[in-house]
């Protein structure tokens, strides 16, 4: 990559140092697969809408090859390699990625006691699929806090572990700005499963709880044909929201491309201008852009995008070969997601509707510099298909991510470190760029950090437990980089890293791990002898 000497104008992002870490701060009712918006019978909306949300039944085993879901559809891209910190490659560039995707898709294969093809395991999406206990930042002007952490790697002795995470600056939800939200929903035939559609309806009755008065909300749908299901609705008036909700129901072809049109047709003619505008597509990743080529589809999204319409992408049912959600909602500055139980829709709809909906920051570039005097190579794990040159990280024209309210986003690096080099020179100088939501110039930081010889046994939790899903991720992937990790170690490191966990999440990983090891044929119950810095 070419070198480019980058100036960065002074943001507001708040600088702190604490202990080894550096912070800073409608169609006709009789069309197949739906139903318009009629009247029910008196005391039928009530019966409904006072139904359990029932979790939906198990899902059934993916297809064995490619096949309607994408299911081994594509071949992953090549894993980052080891750089040298030096010469063309002395500087990492990177555009942010909030998606978790990758995570629920390999639980989802690990729970039927199947290996997940390469091209699910992301370890960038696993990653960030974990709260961690970073501080958001300290004032209302940053959009985000950053940490910096380093300490010994756990699977390869020698080598340190970089940890650079990002959190979003939280928006309570009455704080939340009035959002005209249109929900794009695959009504097609392969919708019908009970993880497809019907979650999908669960998760919406989840989502109107959580409306108010001043937002607005549109259905459309598409199959072999798309339409206006409800044209933008007060959150207030439950009663009809839910009534459109319910009458859903899947059958027929997909054309996706069609339902985007007017998804975003819906949503300009809604715009709220100082608002959260946002069109939510819903599918089981069976997407075709009937008319229009993909590339074509990627550019209406990219224009639509400039008139402050932002795309989410949600999949249910999926199995894998799911690259088209993923860059249709990179295309469209938003997030790409999969929900395959109630909790995820809780998560996803109701804890973290903020982050969902609202974007603090949009076209975050990360660039890290290696002080070649301390760093001999380095290797960035995931985000191999967000990579940018050098050049890229000051040019407004190219793409970067984005980040909602509360997110947080990491990075980790391993680092070859150069012998009898000084302890006291910076290890790395991290740069930050980004734009405000509805900005077109970034504004950057950049702020030196250095490597206390921290030992990965005096680790934070954080990072002792991002290590063990790092490491999972690459044993999955049957990655040359794991190095000496096993499962039964990475078990240990995220035990060492539980803390206080309180939704449970990563006492799940522990579980995922065990079932790992079976699938793996390792022997996760075998209490591996302690290594160097701490690697048992």
């Amino acid at each position: 990559m070419k070198q480019r000497r980058v100036m960065v104008a002074a943001g507001a992002l708040a600088t702190t140092v604490v202990g080894g870490c550096m912070w800073a701060g409608a169609p006709a009712a009789h069309e197949r697969g739906w139903v318009g918006d009629q009247a029910l019978p008196p005391g039928a909306l009530a019966a409904r809408s006072m139904e359990p949300l029932a979790a939906p039944a198990e899902p059934p085993y993916p297809p064995q090859g490619a096949g309607a879901d994408g299911y081994l559809s594509a071949p992953p891209p090549p894993e980052n390699e080891f750089l040298a910190a030096s010469g063309e490659e002395q500087v990492s560039t990177f555009a942010v990625d909030v998606d978790t995707a990758s995570y629920a898709l390999v639980k989802r294969f690990l729970r039927r006691q199947q290996l997940p093809p390469a091209d699910v395991v992301r370890l960038e999406e696993m990653i960030n699929a974990f709260d961690l206990d970073d501080p958001p930042p300290p004032d209302d002007d940053a959009p985000f806090s950053t940490r910096v952490e380093v300490a010994g790697c756990p699977w390869r002795a020698g080598n340190r572990l970089v940890r650079v995470s990002l959190r979003g600056r939280e928006v309570a939800a009455e704080a939340r700005p009035a959002s005209n939200l249109v929900f794009l929903i695959d009504v097609s035939g392969s919708m019908s499963t009970p993880e497809r559609l019907p979650l999908v309806k669960q998760s919406l009755r989840l989502l109107v709880e959580q409306l108010r008065e001043q937002d607005r909300v549109a259905i459309v749908v598409y199959a072999g044909a798309s339409g206006l299901v409800l044209p933008p609705t007060s959150g207030g008036d439950r009663g009809r929201l839910l009534a459109a909700i319910e009458r859903l129901q899947a059958g027929g072809s997909t054309n996706g491309g069609a339902g985007i049109q007017l998804a975003y047709r819906t949503a300009v003619e809604a715009f709220i201008p100082g608002g959260v505008n946002r069109v939510i597509l819903c599918t089981d990743g069976d997407f075709n852009v009937g008319a229009r080529t993909p590339q074509e589809l990627e550019r209406l999204i990219e224009e639509k995008r400039r008139s402050g319409v932002f795309l989410t992408c949600l999949g249910f049912g999926i199995w894998g070969g799911d690259r088209t959600m993923e860059t249709l909602a990179n295309r469209g500055n938003g997030h790409y997601a999969v929900i395959d139980d109630l909790r995820q829709a809780e998560r996803a709809l109701v804890d973290e509707l903020s982050g969902t909906l609202v974007t603090i920051a949009k076209d975050v570039k990360v660039q890290v510099a290696w002080n070649p005097a301390r760093v001999r190579r380095y290797r960035l794990l995931g985000y191999e298909n967000r990579l940018l040159a050098t050049e890229d990280f000051v040019d407004d024209e190219k793409d970067g991510g984005e980040i909602g309210a509360g997110h947080r986003v990491t990075a980790l690096y391993e680092v070859e470190p150069v012998e009898g080099a000084d302890p006291a020179a910076d290890l790395l100088t991290l740069r930050l760029r980004w734009k405000a939501p509805d900005g077109e110039a970034s504004v950057g930081v950049e702020q030196a950090a250095r490597d206390a010889g921290t030992s990965f046994d005096d680790a934070t939790t954080d990072l002792k437990f991002l290590a063990s899903v790092a490491a999972g991720g690459m044993l999955l992937r049957r990655s040359p980089h794991a190095g000496d990790a096993t499962v039964a170690r990475a078990l240990r490191w995220a035990e060492a890293g539980l803390g206080k966990d309180p939704r449970g999440d990563r006492a799940e990983w522990l579980d995922l791990l065990r079932r790992a090891a079976r699938v793996l044929g390792e022997d996760a119950g075998h209490a591996a002898l302690p290594g160097r810095d701490g690697r048992g």
